[in-house]
């Protein structure tokens, strides 16, 4: 049986607003300088991701430890919590990873993209990154949809290839979380994401008209009217992509909450109980927790805000927190 702990972050004013927190990062924050390196991995189905390296350069015959950095829904190497940390880990020393998923940064060469349960793919990074058999210190870092792939790559598939995990904000109770969404101010939310993602199709099936047309066929085939809520996307969109009956279907086989028992890998978990992207209802008890897991959860911080400080002098909390937590795996 795993832990639960109350965070130590606590905003002060004004932000303390669960929405402003959710909003402050991607609509008012500017992205921190950061040199990165763009590596491609391909993959067994003749696909490709796209690695973005940060900090110091790995060298032969180290055992440093890397940071792997999981984006979560509509996001990329580029969004404001994945650049933030990987600014914030390169200034204490420490090599970091912006793992973008299939689609993300710029199109792919295949009609799949990923899901919540999407761990082939993941499994895929991890082995590269850790080193196959020699297995190099690794800590994963997944964000809101990411965190919820990390989650059941360790429930499921965890090969003992990662030192540690962290998953932030993520949806563990998917029809849930879907529901909420349909709730107040959180269909903005819910509109802004669909959009997004309404567009990456477009600029999908564009590409691959050029480069695969039978791939390009398989997103013409899926029907996009009426895509008005995460229940009526994923069961138009993902589910046939995927192999999944419809949404019921999907969210039943890929919520992490119910398979939080089963990770023994050191797993910590941070969780705003105000975050509009959910309920308390998908919050877990200690005994659905397994015995590598810690449960943080603070009572604001919106959906991957975390922001302390003042609106003038904003600090990244999540950012200091994450940092601090990797350094304290390096022996």
């Amino acid at each position: 049986m795993g832990e639960i702990i109350e965070s130590g972050f606590m905003p002060s004013g004004v932000l303390r607003s669960a929405h402003l927190q959710t909003l402050w990062g991607p609509t008012l924050r500017r992205p921190p300088p950061l040199s990165r390196r763009r590596e491609t991995l391909p993959l067994a189905d003749g696909d490709h991701l796209l690695l973005d390296h940060a900090g110091p350069a790995p060298r032969s015959g180290t055992s440093a430890l890397t940071v792997l950095l999981i984006h979560g829904l509509s996001g990329c190497s580029d969004s404001h919590y994945v650049r933030g940390t990987q600014a914030r880990l390169a200034e204490a020393g420490i090599a970091s990873v912006a793992m973008n998923s299939r689609g993300a940064a710029r199109p792919n060469d295949t009609a799949l993209s990923y899901h919540a349960g999407e761990t082939d793919d993941l499994d895929a990074v991890i082995e590269h990154l850790s080193g196959g058999a020699a297995r190099r210190p690794l800590l994963a870092i997944g964000v809101s949809l990411g965190g919820s792939r990390l989650l059941n790559w360790l429930a499921q598939r965890d090969s003992g290839a990662l030192s540690a995990a962290v998953a932030v904000c993520s949806p563990l109770q998917l029809a849930v979380c879907a529901d909420r969404m349909e709730q107040g101010i959180s269909k903005v939310y819910r509109r802004h994401l669909i959009r997004q993602l309404l567009a990456n199709l477009r600029r999908q099936r564009l590409h691959l008209q050029h480069v695969a047309p039978h791939q390009a066929r398989r997103l013409a085939a899926l029907d996009t009217r009426g895509l008005n809520s995460f229940w009526r996307f994923d069961d138009q969109i993902i589910a046939p992509l995927y192999g999944f009956r419809d949404a019921a279907h999907y969210y039943a086989e890929c919520s992490a909450g119910p398979r939080l028992h089963r990770i023994r890998t050191p797993t910590l978990m941070i969780q705003a109980a105000d975050d509009p992207f959910m309920s308390a209802r998908t919050l877990p008890s200690q005994a659905d927790l397994g015995p590598g897991v810690t449960l943080e959860i603070a009572r604001h911080g919106g959906h991957v805000g975390f922001i302390a400080g003042s609106p003038r002098r904003p600090q990244y909390w999540l950012e200091k927190r994450l940092t601090a937590f990797a350094a304290g795996l390096i022996g």
